[in-house]
């Protein structure tokens, strides 16, 4: 617990930290299992009852995976594994003793567009992060969103190109749809500027976005994109533990064994078509939600100029004094 108080005392030490809390706490809400944040008083609720509790709950056979990945006889395995494990038992009637985990309630967007400001005056630059829901990794569409993403990022990529070097906006810029296993991610966009930049950042990437939209990518553009994803596959087989924890993982979220075969399969089939239809379904410019942590006094234009910036909400980042008559649970 002294731990956790420490990071809890130094979580608005970085701007980028910041800038990331507080855009999940927009889009999910800040009562969200995906962007809750721990406070004093939430952790002095906890004894240590309640860990043993928990772990007694949760933690049995029957309750988990198990996964061995090496040079090995199986059958000598399995009886290790015995040897090892044979005594530890599921507790008594425990589909009645042991809690269900929590159903939770499915996820939307919380904040629909929107300017939002941490205002740093020590600053001399903003941290910049723009977007809305995103989805999961099982959208058939999936692997035509990753190469969009690619057609945005990295060496080559139009926002690097555009933002960064033509117009020198950023010291550092993205733009990519992310996806969860089991719960929607996020599309965010951002990076990091100077004062004075701000705006014209914001600006200049989100003309980016609507290009995509508005204009099919080059046969160059896309045969670049999904070499570089294609390229990056070797990475998942890099070490024992990647395959085991893969393997493991499509296992836990009920995924195809072959999900990542067949991954790769449909980014090689994606078309110039398919990057504009996927920019066009799953890119929103105008429902978009804007956090800037930075020094408004230094940030020209203001950034009312914004889309949705007719009222710029500040946010309040100040942590909770801890009380210490807090010991036990409330």
């Amino acid at each position: 617990k002294n731990q956790i108080r420490g990071s809890i005392a130094r979580r608005n030490d970085d701007p980028g930290s910041i800038a990331q809390r507080e855009f999940n706490k927009l889009i999910y809400g800040a009562d969200s299992p995906y962007a809750r944040t721990a406070e004093y008083a939430t952790l002095a609720n906890i004894t240590r009852d309640d860990v043993v509790s928990f772990h007694q709950d949760y933690f049995y056979p029957s309750n988990m995976l198990l996964s061995i990945y090496g040079d090995f006889e199986p059958t000598e395995m399995r009886s290790l594994i015995e040897q090892t494990f044979g005594a530890w038992q599921n507790p008594a009637n425990t589909a009645a003793s042991s809690p269900s985990p929590a159903s939770l309630e499915p996820v939307t967007q919380q904040t629909s567009g929107g300017v939002f400001l941490v205002d740093q005056p020590q600053l001399t630059q903003s941290s910049i992060l723009f977007g809305h829901l995103g989805g999961e990794r099982d959208n058939p569409d999936y692997p035509e969103l990753t190469v969009m993403n690619q057609v945005l990022n990295g060496l080559g990529g139009r926002l690097l190109n555009e933002v960064r070097s033509r117009q020198g906006l950023a010291y550092s810029v993205y733009a990519f749809w992310a996806a969860s296993y089991d719960y929607p991610g996020i599309f965010i966009a951002g990076g990091d500027t100077r004062s004075d930049a701000t705006v014209p950042f914001v600006e200049s990437t989100i003309a980016e976005l609507e290009a995509i939209q508005q204009t099919p990518i080059t046969e160059a553009e896309l045969a670049q994109a999904k070499d570089s994803v294609i390229n990056s596959f070797v990475f998942n087989f890099q070490s024992p533990s990647q395959v085991l924890d893969r393997v493991v993982r499509y296992d836990f979220y009920d995924y195809p064994e072959d999900f990542i075969f067949q991954y790769r399969r449909d980014v090689e089939a994606t078309t110039v078509e398919d990057v504009q239809r996927v920019a066009q379904e799953y890119l929103k410019p105008e429902n978009l939600v804007i956090l800037v942590v930075g020094n408004e006094e230094a940030i020209a234009p203001p950034l009312s100029q914004l889309p949705n910036g007719d009222e710029v909400i500040t946010l309040d980042i100040s942590i909770p004094e801890p009380d210490v008559a807090l010991s036990g649970r409330s």
